[in-house]
């Protein structure tokens, strides 16, 4: 009987954390300032002519990679082409 109990206790404690740490997180609103607090106002006038401007460029990507927009691959492209102009 001591090992379901355990087991019980076990489930109900990482349940309990799982339902803290879930509900804590502040989630962005899906709406026009949510988007433009993830993904930012550095492009604007950006026109990618000068090393200035694709700093803006990544840190807009930066915005869309971290806020989960774009996929790991599509993150890790932008990384390998950015380098590559750089050349």
């Amino acid at each position: 009987m001591q090992p379901k109990m355990l087991r019980t206790g076990v489930a109900s404690c990482a349940a309990a954390l799982m339902l803290a740490a879930c509900s804590t997180s502040k989630p962005v609103p899906v709406n026009r300032e949510g988007l433009r607090r993830v993904v930012g106002t550095d492009l604007i006038g950006a026109r990618g002519a000068t090393s200035d401007d694709q700093m803006k460029i990544d840190l807009t990507i930066s915005g869309l990679c971290g806020g989960g927009v774009y996929t790991r691959s599509e993150c890790a492209r932008h990384g390998r082409e950015s380098q590559r102009g750089e050349q």
